[in-house]
């Protein structure tokens, strides 16, 4: 499938034609054209750090680097002012980068099965975000800016051990989000 574009911008996809977008699946074939690039799967590719030559890649919607070695986020991701799509699952990811939050267009994050002990209150800026997908990590606290995100449809924060209080309170700070909880630890912090 071909998208035509402009050099310096590609129009948004709609989640459907991102789907079916072609994958570009290393980074040789992707530096070669790198405003053709639209969406770039590079999991379980032995990554030792997010590659920052793909903040050169303006047109891309979809990154997905799962199940690499990425400690973090790095500062400049919002270089990728037309990402839609991030995944970063099962990468030992330690660190967002509050730049995260200048991601205008990111409707998709996938973090899950990482070592997050905390996100930036930047995090709630992203006001397209429409799903969070940040399981089985070890964060301790949620930044109170995740209400602005008014547009977030699921949170999912299973496997994260929260009390009965921070459960009150995730819930009062995204009343009309689906948000997926694992049983209370029946600590106190």
């Amino acid at each position: 499938m071909f998208f035509a574009f402009s050099q310096s911008e590609a129009q948004l996809l709609d989640s459907v034609a991102l789907a079916h977008a072609d994958e570009i699946t290393n980074m040789d074939s992707a530096l070669a054209n790198p405003d053709k690039v639209i969406k770039l799967v590079l999991r379980k590719k032995h990554l030792k750090k997010f590659p920052e030559e793909i903040l050169k890649f303006k047109n891309l919607q979809y990154l997905d680097l799962s199940k690499n070695s990425i400690k973090e986020i790095p500062d400049g991701i919002d270089a990728l002012s037309q990402l839609q799509f991030l995944s970063l699952s099962k990468t030992g990811l330690e660190h967002v980068s509050r730049d995260i939050g200048k991601l205008k267009n990111l409707r998709w994050i996938n973090l899950n099965q990482n070592e997050l002990v905390l996100l930036p209150p930047q995090f709630g800026d992203m006001e397209k975000l429409e799903i969070a997908d940040m399981w089985s990590n070890n964060l301790s606290e949620l930044p109170s800016t995740l209400q602005k995100l008014k547009n977030l449809k699921v949170l999912d924060l299973r496997n994260i051990l929260f009390s009965d209080e921070q459960h009150r309170y995730i819930q009062e700070l995204l009343p009309n989000t689906t948000v997926y909880l694992s049983p209370s630890c029946k600590c106190k912090w």
